[in-house]
């Protein structure tokens, strides 16, 4: 099974749809009367379907278990086509459309099942996704226009003691966004020469600063208490949700003192030092922080 250890739950929706046709007029009679012989159509076929839905990963290798918190399947009648419509919703790290397919699959095939004792030729036709919502492909936009920087806070980096990885693996993880002007430059952990890099960085139009290095417990950890003050506009909710994120899958993600913000037009954020740290950050951030550019515009959350 594919490793999805590294994503975040969030709301996703699935819609999945299929087609049964039958031969006769009759039959959509019986099914609407509720008087085919081995029961009624809709509530069979529904039950079977919802039982798919939550059976999918028992039967499709590949797929993880997960919470199903809603699902619904809808029937309409158009001529001699009964059209399935399944609806799933989950809190997860992936997604549901192959639950969606499966039950929509399952509650056709129920159908024909159903309907081959007074029709002989019902067919299943189209087994088709119809819409998805939730995770990264939710998240889309052209980030090519923003200006980035990295700036590794370390004095054995700046001293030449260490070689870089974590500013280069956001750099890395930033172009993969399909940011294109993205400079990294590395200081030593002194509180006005820090100060002095963002401050020159926000005067130069950047638009999003992180650094990493500094945000921990030691005396020369000073990265959050150097950023805190040249922030305007405080958004708590971005490292909050960074140290829950890695509070789940290291004990000590809770000691990070990471601050982010605005100052100015200029989005600030700190990030740990360690190489496995900055992934995580990465991970549980990107690409939905990259909305508060659009917010900052005034378009609004939706």
């Amino acid at each position: 099974m594919v490793n999805i250890t590294h994503k975040n739950n969030t709301l996703r929706k699935a819609i999945a749809t299929a087609v049964v046709r039958v031969s006769a007029a009759e039959t959509i009679g019986a099914i609407r009367n509720r008087a085919v012989p081995k029961g009624d159509v809709f509530e069979f076929s529904r039950a079977a379907g919802l039982l798919a839905i939550k059976k999918t990963s028992d039967v499709i290798p590949d797929c993880h278990p997960l919470p199903v918190e809603y699902a619904a399947i809808r029937y309409d009648i158009r001529g001699l086509e009964l059209h399935i419509s399944v609806e799933v919703h989950t809190i997860y790290k992936t997604g549901v459309e192959v639950e969606a397919m499966h039950g929509a699959a399952i509650t056709a095939l129920t159908i024909y099942d159903m309907l081959k004792p007074i029709d002989k030729s019902v067919e299943i036709g189209t087994v088709r996704l119809e819409r998805k919502e939730g995770g990264k492909s939710s998240h889309t936009g052209a980030y090519a226009h923003l200006r980035a920087a990295v700036v590794v806070c370390s004095d054995r980096v700046a001293g030449g003691l260490s070689e870089d990885k974590s500013g280069q693996q956001i750099r890395e993880r930033l172009a993969a966004w399909g940011m294109e002007a993205i400079t990294l430059e590395v200081i030593p952990d002194e509180r006005e020469v820090i100060q002095g890099s963002v401050q020159k960085l926000c005067a130069a139009g950047t638009d999003l600063v992180i650094l990493t290095g500094g945000t921990g417990l030691s005396e020369r950890d000073v990265t959050p208490d150097a950023v805190r003050p040249l922030l305007e506009t405080d958004i708590p909710g971005i490292m909050e949700a960074a140290r829950s994120y890695g509070q789940q899958r290291m004990a000590f993600s809770m000691l990070s003192r990471g601050v982010a913000g605005f100052a100015g037009n200029t989005l600030v954020m700190t990030f740990p030092g360690s190489e496995k740290a900055v992934r995580e950050y990465m991970d549980a951030l990107f690409p939905a922080v990259f909305h508060v550019f659009h917010v900052r515009k005034g378009a609004g959350h939706s």
